[in-house]
């Protein structure tokens, strides 16, 4: 625990020092994958919105074939336990007891992709979060119940770590992108 720890305080600090605003493009990579492995038309999008010098993934809105599927942002729920919910481009938002915004509850929904945050990640594509395991926790708890989410990770390329130390509770992410393309 320790371990993971001293890698969350090096990794925020190296994404903060290192941060860059993205474009558009950034996301190109994440259509064909999507439309490879989602073998829908209008697809239920799991997104967050972006703090502490995350990857601006708000940017995925811009491109026509995202802005026009189904949005969802993550609130955070009693016994640490997490849920998407419906949000629209400048709709109003609340804010959580992290300081981090979230959508006005609705009906909750499960994604066909998520497209999640991390600290680090490693070639085995596991991800390190902020600790709390709300991620870990939702993807453990719907990925047995629905095989089909598409779980993506959005980093910078210097956010990897050559080998993440994990626990039962950790789960595997399907891709992690990054400036540098897509593991």
């Amino acid at each position: 625990m320790q371990q993971k720890a001293k890698l969350r305080k090096k990794y925020l600090k190296i994404r903060q020092d290192k941060y860059f605003d993205i474009n558009k493009e950034f996301f190109s990579p994440l259509i064909k994958l999507v439309r490879k492995k989602i073998k829908k038309k209008h697809i239920i999008i799991g997104l967050y919105y972006p703090s502490n010098f995350e990857l601006n993934v708000l940017k995925v809105l811009e491109l026509k074939y995202f802005s026009n599927q189904t949005i969802l942002l993550p609130v955070l729920e009693k016994n640490n336990l997490m849920n998407f919910y419906p949000w629209r481009k400048n709709e109003v938002l609340t804010v959580n007891e992290f300081g981090m915004l979230e959508p006005i509850k609705a009906k909750a929904k499960i994604p066909d992709v998520m497209i999640i945050p991390l600290l680090a990640f490693d070639k085995y594509k596991f991800r390190l979060g902020y600790g709390k395991g709300y991620y870990d926790r939702y993807l453990k708890k719907y990925i047995k119940q629905y095989k089909g989410i598409l779980t993506v990770g959005v980093a910078f390329s210097f956010q990897k770590h050559h080998k993440l130390p994990i626990n039962q509770n950790d789960a595997r992410l399907d891709f992690i992108l990054t400036d540098k393309g897509i593991y």
